[in-house]
């Protein structure tokens, strides 16, 4: 038995909305891309939305669409996706990273406002796995310091702060379509932002720089230098057929993340990352019921991390890591335009115990059942 980290929501309804488009002839950016677009503006309920190649490129243009270029800082989580850090020194500013909380692998409040110097101009911090983010702590930092704040929300379609869901709080927010993701293009990123004169200069950027407020095929006037971040049609055509099952794919993936917690909440060995209905938020202090996770990854922490993982993968069943510790790879060491902060001890933690567990909405409880017993066959022979 294979049973697989993730598998795409593809159906034969997406498949044909595909060939749709290869029958049009018309691959490029189009009015496939701009309903997509629209969807997930309705979706999120933001103002403006914005699709991508990718949410690097979708991070990237923020930071410029914000003017955080050479001599200003961007302070970083150390525990996440190396885009996440790398796109400020794309610009031409200073990556400060900062550890994250052990309880929920979110950006230590307390590092990050401790990190801020007068060349801060930026915090990208980052709705790990799709877990919230306390925006009462951010606002506050942000209104003290003057500072934007650009949420690196690739995993967090869906998600919640106190039931407003993610994609508004931010004065830039940037969502992932890469296939983890349970909406995916197969490569592609969604910007949003309440803020009309960002979603133009970065509808601008993504056009090679074009007017796009009163530009015509005729009279195409390039106000600005820019670039190509434009998502296809092809690749939108697929996101709209899961754009049509979203409400219950995000509901089957909580209903499969409450799953595994009542599986593995006695485990010996076993410490869960992720808050249930009947516990206090780990993203802020509220009610569970104000906030929302859209487990776009379930892990956990174990010990003997590595040798477990390796088991599980003999058996057929693909596990993996959270996600990387920055300061432990080459890129950000001895790098004039990274600075890293303290020690990165929990960040260090995080790596080396964090297992993801597989989830798709394909996954039956009868599967998770064998996913468990095979996890705890694998502790008992550590």
């Amino acid at each position: 038995m294979n049973i697989p980290l993730i598998k795409p929501f593809i159906t034969q309804e997406i498949k044909d909305k595909v060939l749709e488009v290869l029958d049009s002839g018309y691959l490029t950016e189009g009015p496939v891309t701009k309903e997509f677009e629209n969807r997930l503006k309705e979706f999120l309920g933001v103002n403006y939305c914005l699709a991508v190649t990718s949410a690097t490129t979708g991070l990237e243009m923020a930071l410029r669409a914000l003017k955080v270029g050479v001599g200003d800082e961007v302070i970083v989580p150390d525990y996440t996706y190396p885009a996440t850090a790398s796109v400020a020194p794309i610009v031409g500013a200073t990556a400060v990273i900062v550890d994250v909380s052990k309880k929920n692998m979110l950006i230590d409040y307390d590092a990050l406002e401790a990190a801020i110097t007068p060349k801060t101009k930026a915090i990208i911090p980052v709705s790990l796995f799709g877990a919230p983010l306390d925006y009462d702590r951010l606002n506050a930092i942000k209104d003290k310091y003057k500072l934007y704040i650009i949420e690196d929300a690739a995993c967090s379609i869906g998600a919640e702060f106190k039931g407003e869901k993610v994609g508004k709080q931010a004065d830039i927010t940037v969502f992932s379509l890469h296939p983890r993701k349970f909406i995916t293009t197969g490569e592609g990123g969604i910007v949003t932002t309440e803020n009309e004169e960002l979603a133009e200069w970065m509808n601008s950027y993504k056009h090679f720089g074009m007017d796009m407020t009163g530009a015509s095929r005729e009279g195409i006037h390039f106000s600005n230098i820019g670039t190509n971040y434009k998502l296809t049609n092809l690749q939108a055509a697929v996101g709209l057929g899961q754009l049509d099952h979203i409400e219950a794919l995000l509901s089957k993936r909580i209903e499969l993340a409450n799953n595994y917690e009542s599986m593995l909440r006695n485990v010996e060995g076993v410490t869960l990352t992720h808050f249930s209905e009947k516990e206090t938020c780990a993203s802020c202090s509220c009610s569970t019921k104000q906030c929302k996770h859209s487990y776009q990854t379930f892990s956990i922490f174990i010990k003997d991390r590595d040798r477990i993982m390796t088991s599980m993968r003999e058996k057929g069943i693909e596990v993996q890591i959270g996600t990387y510790s920055l300061h432990m790879h080459t890129a950000f060491q001895n790098n004039s335009l990274v600075e890293i902060k303290g020690e990165m001890a929990n960040s260090k933690w995080c790596y080396e115990h964090a297992l993801a567990l597989p989830l798709y909405n394909d996954l039956t409880e009868d599967l998770q059942k064998h996913i468990v017993i095979e996890l705890i066959n694998s502790l008992k022979s550590s």
